[in-house]
């Protein structure tokens, strides 16, 4: 299947630099390509995302595309391509659900069933834990989530930057968990 005359004269036009051909080009082939995506496209999968993604990346190459062959089967294979680029997206997505979802489901199942009855002591024990931080920490933490300051804020206040309060916050909340864990461990055992 050879190109049409016409289509090769608007790719040239193209490659020559006319950006409002390409949006000729699309009218010409979206339907077909778009067709062909769909009709291969894994259950999960975002046709209309592989389609536009096809387009961009011929758009981008279109200097690569040799005049006089036919542009169709390149532009199928740029299809094909980010086809299966988008089914090693489901892939991995699809890995990382498995594997992780169901351990966070039933940590949070559990954290909320036996949370309810738990929390005055968590909350006791975090009392105590706060009153066994540094000044400077307890600042930290109170204009975040007391005062509920932005972090630039709380950076500038503690000469740090955005970074290092984000690092110091996560931190915090580590030492602060650890803390409380602790202490329900010792209360039960």
């Amino acid at each position: 299947m050879t190109t049409s005359p016409s289509l090769d004269e608007i790719i040239q036009r193209v490659i020559a630099g006319d950006l409002d051909g390409f949006t000729e080009i699309i009218r010409v082939c979206q339907r077909p390509v778009r067709a062909w995506i769909v009709s291969r496209c894994p259950p999960g999968g975002d046709a209309d995302d592989v389609a536009q993604q096809t387009f961009v990346a011929a758009f981008k190459r279109i200097d690569e595309y040799e005049v006089g062959t036919d542009f169709r089967a390149w532009l199928f294979t740029i299809a094909r391509y980010q086809l299966m680029a988008e089914c090693t997206r489901l892939k991995r997505s699809a890995d990382y659900h498995s594997r992780y979802v169901p351990h966070a489901l039933s940590q949070e199942l559990e954290r909320r069933t036996l949370g309810v009855a738990e929390e005055p002591t968590r909350l006791a024990h975090l009392r105590e834990c706060l009153k066994q931080l540094e000044g400077n920490a307890r600042d930290v933490l109170d204009w975040r989530y007391a005062k509920e300051l932005p972090l630039a804020e709380i950076a500038e206040r503690s000469s740090r930057s955005v970074g290092a309060i984000k690092k110091h916050l996560f931190v915090l909340r580590q030492k602060l968990h650890d803390c409380i864990e602790k202490k329900l461990t010792e209360e039960t055992a």
